[in-house]
């Protein structure tokens, strides 16, 4: 089988030897036309791989930051369908950046799982990770997803131990995404040779890349995590970002999405230049 964008992109990290970024932003955060404006200039910024938010109203693994910038982007009226299509009109410009949809099932369940697969297909989409949805629901999106070929990627924390991990990393594909800390995103830190016995750990179960996420908020950090792992996985740090270019009314400020690019820029750079 033709390799999928995600691994075609985790190959060409491989061959370079480094390990990748990987950014999140939420869609429609602060509005449509400035969430369109990040999307489209991450690949420049240096962004490897897109993880893009779908706003939805409880999102209870995510810290302050991310559940902010998911009411602002509600609250601008950002839905499902206009994801994607964000998705859409990204890849009127850009074939080769692979975007991975991240969020909780109910919107998906309410869109209709086979049309939402059919639809995120058609736009660009390359695969989902579904927060609520463990291994023993996976005939409800996982293999479906899979089976329209989409990645599906879990995530794994500290507290997956070795009886468990062979269950989450069944039907996983593209990548495994460690979350690095016990919590909600955006807080803490893991220490680096806690990390690297974790990756070392998964490493040994899996042939498939690890992305390594949660309490990333520095380019000098993106770097030591890129180092150990695949990829460096960076959301809280950017919607921070993001925020702060916000005026009194929660409105962007002239140039915010500029602001953002460029402290992903920062980022790439840390993680390229090791």
């Amino acid at each position: 089988m033709a390799q999928t964008r995600l691994e075609k992109r985790f190959a060409d990290l491989k061959a370079e030897g480094r390990g990748g970024l990987v950014t999140f932003t939420t869609a429609g955060d602060p509005d449509p036309q400035t969430a369109q404006a990040i999307l489209d200039g991450l690949p420049a910024a240096g962004a490897d791989v897109i993880e893009l938010g779908m706003p939805f109203s409880d999102p209870m693994a995510d810290g302050p930051a991310i559940q902010l910038a998911s009411r602002r982007a509600l609250n601008s009226g950002m839905t499902l369908r206009k994801t994607l299509e964000m998705v859409r009109t990204f890849r009127l410009k850009d074939q080769d950046t692979p975007i991975i949809l991240m969020g909780y099932f109910n919107p998906i369940y309410i869109y209709g799982v086979g049309a939402f697969l059919k639809d995120a297909k058609e736009a660009g989409v390359d695969g989902f990770i579904v927060v609520d949805l463990p291994p023993e629901h996976d005939d409800e999106f996982c293999i479906p997803a899979l089976d329209a070929g989409l990645h599906f990627i879990r995530l794994t924390t500290p507290t997956t131990d070795s009886a468990r991990i062979g269950k989450v990393l069944e039907n996983t594909s593209g990548f495994v995404y460690y979350v690095s800390i016990l919590g909600i995103t955006g807080t803490g830190a893991a220490s680096e040779a806690e990390l690297q016995k974790a990756i070392d750990h998964l490493k040994s179960h899996t042939d498939l890349p690890v992305a390594v996420g949660f309490g990333i908020r520095t380019p000098d950090h993106a770097a030591r995590v890129s180092r150990a792992a695949d990829a460096a996985v960076v959301g809280s740090a950017i919607i921070d970002r993001l925020a702060a270019q916000l005026d009194d009314n929660g409105k962007a400020k002239p140039g915010l999405a500029q602001d953002v690019l460029e402290f992903v820029g920062t980022l790439a750079q840390a993680v390229r230049t090791q």
